[in-house]
């Protein structure tokens, strides 16, 4: 038996992390029905923090005017367009209509998910994409945010409270660091087993056969596989 742990690291804010996680699920569904002894391996998944602008406001904003001030307005229509489609294809719903605003309060409630255990942690980061993504959520709100805790299974009290009192900053921050320490410099990326590493949201064979490299343990530097679906 193989015990996969997987570390992804990820910004709310970006759409491919959300297709990322989904694509990630996907594999590791086929991993465990197509792959000789696959259904006795484990995967533990855990999510770590990024933050693509940490100058973001506090007070957040339309996403779409993040989008037009980056890209032009030109080009908004066909960005969505593509990104529609491509959320499809995973069962998701982007809708473009978010608040975008500063991450770290939402990176501060899954740091508390993840004090809950791996499939609790999951849970949220699942509830916090929904609200964000599909249902025009502000990503700054502390009632958005508590919402999600609840949804995803938490005390939404303790989640209050944490998000009230700023626990979990800190680390957070420690993370992202570690981060660009490692030159992460696009979300989502995934590591697994501290070696074979995915950059973007790849395709489900991308995954697979990182699974098994580290199935087989091979020795040597682990090449890393890299995708333009990312933020």
């Amino acid at each position: 038996m193989v015990n996969f742990t997987i570390k992804v690291i990820s910004d709310t804010i970006c759409p491919f992390c959300f297709v990322g996680k989904r694509r990630l699920e996907k594999a590791i569904d086929v991993y465990k029905k197509t792959v000789p002894g696959g259904a006795d391996d484990t995967f533990t998944v855990t999510w770590h923090p990024f933050y693509l602008d940490p100058t973001l406001p506090k007070t957040a904003t339309p996403s779409t005017e993040h989008v037009i001030r980056k890209f032009g307005a030109d080009r908004v229509p066909m960005l969505h367009a593509r990104l529609a489609a491509t959320g499809k294809g995973e069962g998701i719903n982007f809708t473009f209509s978010g608040m975008l605003g500063n991450t770290r309060d939402s990176h501060r409630l899954l740091q508390l998910a993840k004090t809950k255990g791996s499939e609790r942690q999951n849970q949220v980061v699942e509830a916090v994409f929904k609200s964000y993504f599909e249902q025009g959520g502000d990503i700054t709100s502390f009632d958005m945010l508590t919402k999600a805790a609840e949804v995803g299974g938490l005390d939404p009290k303790e989640a209050r409270e944490w998000l009230e009192t700023g626990k979990g900053g800190a680390e957070v921050d420690v993370e992202v660091d570690n981060a660009y320490r490692k030159g992460i410099s696009g979300v989502p990326h995934f590591v697994i087993n501290d070696k074979y590493e995915i950059g973007g949201a790849q395709e489900v064979p991308a995954f697979l056969e990182q699974f098994s490299r580290a199935k087989k343990s091979a020795g040597g530097a682990a090449p890393a596989t890299d995708s333009s679906l990312r933020c």
